[in-house]
Order: C-alpha cells, then sequence, then structure tokens
C-alpha cells in the first residue's frame, strides 16, 4: 500500500519484500535467508505506516525520524520510521530487522534523508564494519530496548562480545554531512568495552 504525501510515497509495503540472494554492495557480502530480514506482521505494518506519517508531520520523540531513500529500481523516494542512535558524537542508523528494503536502497544511494516536520537532512553513509558493529549494536539496543529488543537474540545490557556472533544480521550506517561522503575513522571501542 503506497500513501502519497506531497511528493513523496509512504510505502511501508517494501519491508515485507523478501530478500533476495545478491551481494550486498557495501562489502561483497552474500545476502542469504540466513541473512535476510524480520518480516513485520500486519499489525505492525499498520503501525508504522500510521507512526510515519505522524513522525513526517513532526510528532515522535527527539530519536525519531522519517527516513526517506531513492528506490533502486523506480527511483521513486520511499519512506519509513527510523531511530536514530547518536554515540559519542556520531549519528547511526541500526537495521534491527536486517536488510530491509531501505537498506539495500540506501546501499544503492549512497545518501539518506532524515525528516521531521518540515526539517529535512541529506546525510552521506558509511557502512559500519562487523569490527565496529557490537557497541554500536549494544548502545542501539539498551537505548531503545522496549521497541527493538525482539529482534535481538541477546538482551539488553549485554556485553558487547555477546552481539560478536551475530553481527552480519544487522546492517549499520554512520550518518555523514553529505557534503563529507569521504572516509570516516572507524569507531574506537570504548575503554572497559569487553
Amino acid at each position: 500500500m503506497t500513501l502519497p504525501l506531497g511528493d513523496i510515497s509512504f510505502n511501508a509495503d517494501t519491508l515485507d519484500a523478501p530478500v533476495i540472494s545478491e551481494l550486498d554492495r557495501s562489502g561483497g557480502r552474500p545476502m542469504s535467508g540466513d541473512v535476510s530480514f524480520r518480516k513485520p506482521n500486519a499489525v505492525e505494518r499498520v503501525f508504522n505506516r500510521l507512526f510515519g506519517v505522524l513522525v513526517g508531520l513532526g510528532l515522535g520523540l527527539q530519536h525519531n525520524y522519517l527516513l526517506q531513500v531513492t528506490g533502486r529500481k523506480s527511483g521513486r523516494t520511499y519512506s519509513t520510521p527510523v531511530n536514530l542512535l547518536e554515540l559519542r558524537g556520531r549519528r547511526f542508523l541500526v537495521a534491527g530487522r536486517g536488510y530491509t528494503q531501505w537498506v539495500r536502497n540506501a546501499q544503492a544511494a549512497g545518501t539518506v534523508v532524515l525528516k521531521r516536520g518540515f526539517k529535512r537532512h541529506e546525510f552521506g553513509l558509511r557502512p559500519v564494519s562487523d569490527e565496529e558493529k557490537p557497541e554500536v549494536l549494544k548502545a542501539y539496543l539498551d537505548r531503545f530496548k522496549r521497541t527493538v529488543q525482539r529482534y535481538f537474540p541477546v538482551p539488553a545490557g549485554s556485553a558487547p562480545t555477546a552481539f560478536r556472533p551475530f553481527v552480519t544480521n544487522y546492517p549499520v550506517f554512520e550518518l555523514l554531512p553529505s557534503d563529507a561522503r569521504l572516509e570516516r575513522t572507524p569507531l574506537r571501542p570504548s575503554e572497559g568495552a569487553g
């Protein structure tokens, strides 16, 4: 189902499309059935549509944004609500459901727009390496556990090392200013993190 919102189509149905076996453009990693995504049920799809409209209008918590990305095949703009993680002065998008359509479109486009109300900010993307992911995934789960715990096989509060076996299941992007899409230094593990 596509809901027109001005010049943008809000399409939560893109979350339903299965991930077919192909190469992940950010690192050449095969995206197979094991590295697919958790399909939302009907209630979650309706909630995502409604919540996306509200966030797009400027309602929601401080970390809620409407992610807008250009479709890699259609060229249309698709939107979905996301939680923006801020960690040590950097911004991250984590795909808790795995390799969703927004992830695949973002990988192809190399840029995304975060929108809330009338404010729109374009960002370049830096795929976070598997070595960096445990700390980011831990921070994401700890911060948003009420809404994302069901996507993770470890409980909130777990040590970063507990996430290592699962890092390939969760795409993570660091957001960079759109005019600075050059390489960024990898996130270093915080002291005392295991």
